[in-house]
């Protein structure tokens, strides 16, 4: 049996993986005519570990990123909205949250394919879903399967359905920043004010990750990128102006997700993966996540489209409408509705401390299948 994954992110090569470990022939097709080391952190999350591990990954991914400690949401004077410690979600889930760069859980995926099985470069130009085939400038591919983790903004789902409104900007737009650690006790944290959020988080190689979210026009840039997050964030809690200060690169980005869900994640032979299937905003960390999950589903029923649609479609679904509920939250922008949101958490946080976690259970307590 034969595979063709086009698109070599997290989900793509967790596909591929996945796939040759179940005994298919495999080849992954990335337009890129190289994996370079482009974005910044992301969360692991012990759903996500699971299935590292049944990529036999896991290992090296925990030795390679960062262990958060205490971590929580606190307002822009630097006081706890809610706090927990990070050894309870261990404890709770099996496995912690880490955080680790987006270019070595790539690399880390890219090195569990055999010689020849990643073609960097070579773009899919068509997919025809009933026959299988994939035309790309070096010649056409015949697959008894074909997935699509073409991202975002994917050439083959908007091919597949073509009615679908495809991905929309949710008006905020987004800053990454990854910085040397200053040194000393560094607090992963998140930062939520009014309708602006700031996090931090430790990454594994001496070096911490920051992301910013606030409202903005789309399409909006500033001139001077590092100025306008000391503008937004400048008179922040510490370290949050020293984190931006030492930035020598700022990457923006606008936040958009598929509001609207597809009918399903397949038709004929093809396959939608990740972002190209359920594209989510970033607020529970679980974007690349829940592409991992697909990958190891889909390749436990490769030869069944319709159960994979079946098991995948309901459950991204309700967490894509999660992560939107919660940057809905983090977003409010008027004073009292923030004053009130975050007296509500503070009190849900002394009434029942694990009540966070409790409402993660759904997404983190989630196990690949044998």
């Amino acid at each position: 049996m034969r595979a063709v994954v086009i698109g070599a992110g997290i989900g793509g090569l967790a596909a591929g993986v996945a796939l040759r470990r179940r005994g298919w022939e495999v080849t992954v097709l990335e337009r890129a005519p190289a994996l370079e080391p482009v974005g910044a952190g992301l969360a692991v999350a012990p759903n996500a570990l699971r299935v590292l591990d049944a990529l036999g990954a896991g290992e090296r991914i925990r030795e390679l990123s960062g262990l958060q400690g205490t971590a929580g949401i606190r307002r822009p004077d630097g006081g706890w909205i809610t706090r927990t410690d990070a050894s309870k979600a261990a404890a709770r889930y099996g496995e912690p949250v880490i955080v680790v760069h987006r270019a070595t859980l790539v690399r880390t995926l890219a090195e569990q394919l055999a010689p020849g099985e990643l073609r960097l470069g070579l773009p899919a130009d068509d997919v025809d879903p009933e026959t299988g085939r994939v035309v790309t400038a070096d010649g056409t591919l015949t697959a008894d399967l074909v997935v699509a983790a073409d991202g975002l903004h994917s050439p083959v789902r908007a091919k597949l359905f073509p009615t679908h409104p495809g991905p929309v900007y949710t008006g905020v737009t987004s800053w990454r920043i990854v910085v040397p650690h200053p040194g000393g006790t560094l607090v992963a944290a998140e930062t939520w004010g009014a309708g602006k959020v700031f996090g931090v988080a430790v990454l594994g190689d001496g070096r911490v990750y920051c992301y910013a979210t606030a409202p903005a026009a789309e399409g909006g840039r500033a001139g001077d990128e590092k100025a306008e997050m000391l503008r937004l964030f400048g008179d922040w809690h510490e370290p949050v102006p020293s984190l931006i200060a030492a930035a020598t690169e700022v990457v923006r980005t606008d936040i958009r997700c598929l509001d609207e869900p597809l009918p399903r994640f397949h038709t004929g032979r093809v396959a939608l993966l990740g972002d190209a299937a359920h594209a989510m905003t970033p607020n529970l960390g679980q974007g690349a996540c829940q592409a991992l999950e697909d990958a190891v589903v889909l390749a436990r029923h490769a030869d069944d489209l319709p159960r994979y649609t079946a098991e995948r479609l309901p459950r991204t679904t309700e967490v894509a409408r999660a992560s939107r509920r919660v940057g809905r939250m983090a977003n409010l922008g008027h004073p009292l509705a923030e004053r009130l949101r975050n007296a509500g958490m503070a009190l849900g946080g002394r009434l029942g401390p694990d009540l966070i976690l409790r409402q993660m259970d759904p997404v983190l307590t989630w196990r690949p299948p044998t």
